[in-house]
């Protein structure tokens, strides 16, 4: 857990009334870029990543990373809400309250806003349903932040698990990074958010900000290489693989627009990825050959060269003047929220507006005056963090975390089954209410209750019975408050050491122990002259059809 120079209390408004204020005499005013101050405190003592000195000396140990297949879901994925902080100038504050109310209706995505007071929070959730935001969908917390810039402090998410029926789900969890910015209060939203939400986080130990990263559904990524600037104890290679670790992506480095253009050098002021296979990216015709060109120039090359459809819009971006973006937007379930600007000629924002409407017909496009906050180095994409939905939609994902491998269990053994699950009521008092634990002994095709009605604490203690199996399967059945289920299995067959009287028929023979075809050849003469080591099902003195179904059974599952 980070150490921040003031300790907070966290809690939903809603539940509590605590009241926090921010320690940054800044607060209402820090650009996206580092002020003159920050940057003298940087010169000083520059910024280290959390867990790096751990990471270099000893490299990364197990439960430090992700476990199971990881996924990191993008933009255009479904989203269940959007993380804000509300900070700035009033003007920001407006635009925050705009994107509230077109993400709570058209976009059908809940915000969640960090307040740094209780007083605050209830102005914030007036101001926004003023605004015209759905009330019900607004959740305000108390947790003070330094600054309004959520994109490049807080959490971003990955699924984490190979859970589901399909073994092709994951549980929600965080990703955090060490803010390349000396705001302390800022640094520490991902712990909190975390804790929360109540899903795991893991510390990737980098100096970043979120801003500089996009990524798609097809797992590649994009980052500048401000990241490798800012990591100087680590190769570009090392940033690389740890993004990889932490997230399953490949990320390839780009070069930066010059930071006389754009102060942050972050990509998210001149890129959006749209689709697994779709990005648009900006255009400088107003310097056309200087060095930000060629840099999105040679991007827009290479990601059409990678199969990407890619439609240019036209920034504006000049040495030591504001960088106007008109690909820094937010993209939510079938909306995208687009700058407008009413300082620079009308006609760019028209064209911004046909262009996006040309590449995204099926959304609905929605531009918002952002003059207000251009001007501090960043746009909407800059103030907001996406919270994905769930991966199984109304149904519970489960993810048995163990036993996952072939093991072996002695009848009587007490064993730890442990597992996490997803839902989307968890974070709202309605998720997964209830879990049953099933066992199969011949491989998944059939299973018999072993606890039902238990709590989703994430382990059960199971006293294994007296049974005999090579063929074992353990399945974890989650239902929530709405009655809907989801289930997933253990992903290696294991062995159960005990006894089976049917199995014993059916090992007629020498070597005992073993079932070969001797064992066959044996049932099928000692059925024909009606031999009593044949009557199986159960012993009646008739044989029969059920006879030769018992010892087919028997045998086709393994035992003795």
């Amino acid at each position: 857990m980070k150490i921040s120079a003031c300790v907070v209390v966290p809690c939903l408004v809603a539940a509590c009334g605590l009241s926090v204020a921010s320690a940054d005499p800044e607060a209402d005013a820090l650009p996206r870029s580092l002020t003159e101050r920050e940057s003298t405190l940087i010169e000083r003592e520059p910024i280290v990543a959390e867990g790096l000195a751990g990471f270099v000396a000893r490299g990364l140990s197990e439960g430090q990373q992700p476990a199971g297949r990881v996924a990191c879901p993008p933009e255009y994925a479904p989203m269940e809400g959007i993380l804000m902080a509300y900070e700035g100038q009033t003007g920001w504050k407006r635009i925050l309250e705009q994107m509230a109310a077109r993400i709570t209706n058209e976009g059908g995505a809940n915000v969640y806003v960090m307040c740094d007071t209780a007083s605050e929070a209830s102005s914030v959730r007036s101001a926004m349903a003023f605004a015209g935001a759905d009330d019900s969908r607004v959740f305000t917390f108390v947790q003070p932040t330094n600054s309004i810039w959520m994109r490049d402090y807080g959490p971003r998410y990955i699924f984490e698990g190979n859970g589901g029926p399909g073994a092709d789900l994951g549980v929600r969890a965080v990703v955090d990074h060490t803010y390349n910015r000396p705001r302390p209060n800022d640094n520490l939203i991902p712990d909190f958010w975390s804790d929360v939400r109540g899903e795991p986080e893991y510390q990737i130990p980098l100096v970043h900000g979120g801003g500089n990263y996009h990524l798609s559904g097809a797992a590649d990524a994009y980052s500048t290489r401000l990241i490798a600037n800012e990591n100087g104890a680590l190769s570009e290679p090392e940033i690389v693989d740890l993004w990889r670790q932490f997230q399953n992506v490949e990320t390839e480095v780009t070069d930066p627009l010059p930071a006389s253009v754009d102060s942050t050098q972050h990509i998210d002021m001149w890129m959006q990825i749209t689709g697994d296979r779709s990005v648009v990216i900006a255009d400088y015709p107003l310097a056309s050959g200087s060095t930000h060109d060629q840099v999105a120039d040679a991007q827009a090359a290479t990601m059409q060269a990678a199969g990407y459809a890619v439609t240019r819009v036209d920034n504006i971006g000049n040495p030591q003047a504001v960088h106007y973006t008109f690909t820094n937007v937010v993209m939510c379930n079938n909306i995208v929220l687009l700058p407008e600007y009413d300082n620079i000629p009308g006609s760019y924002s028209a064209n911004a507006l046909a262009a996006w409407q040309a590449h995204l017909p099926d959304h609905q496009i929605i531009q918002v005056d952002c003059d207000a906050i251009v001007t501090a180095a960043g746009v909407m994409h800059c103030i907001v963090m996406h919270v994905p939905a769930s991966a199984g939609g109304e149904d519970p994902v489960v993810w048995v975390t163990s036993p996952n491998n072939s093991g072996f269990f002695e009848p009587g053994e007490d064993a730890t089954i442990t597992w996490r699950t997803d839902d989307d009521g968890a974070f709202f008092g309605d998720g997964v209410s209830e879990v049953d634990m099933l066992l199969s002994t011949d491989g998944g095709q059939t299973f018999t209750p072993q606890a039902t009605g238990e709590p989703d604490d994430g382990a059960i203690t199971w006293t294994v019975p007296d049974v005999l199996t090579s063929q074992g399967v353990l399945r974890i059945v989650a239902r929530d408050a709405d009655g809907n289920e989801g289930y997933d299995d253990t992903d290696e067959l294991f062995i159960i050491n005990g006894s089976d009287p049917a199995c014993n028929g059916a090992d007629l023979v020498a070597p005992f122990g073993v079932l070969d075809l001797g064992d066959v050849l044996a049932f099928i003469a000692g059925f024909t002259n009606q031999d009593p080591i044949t009557d199986l099902a159960p012993p009646s003195g008739v044989f029969d059809l059920a006879d030769v179904q018992e010892f087919i059974r028997a045998f086709g599952a393994g035992c003795p």
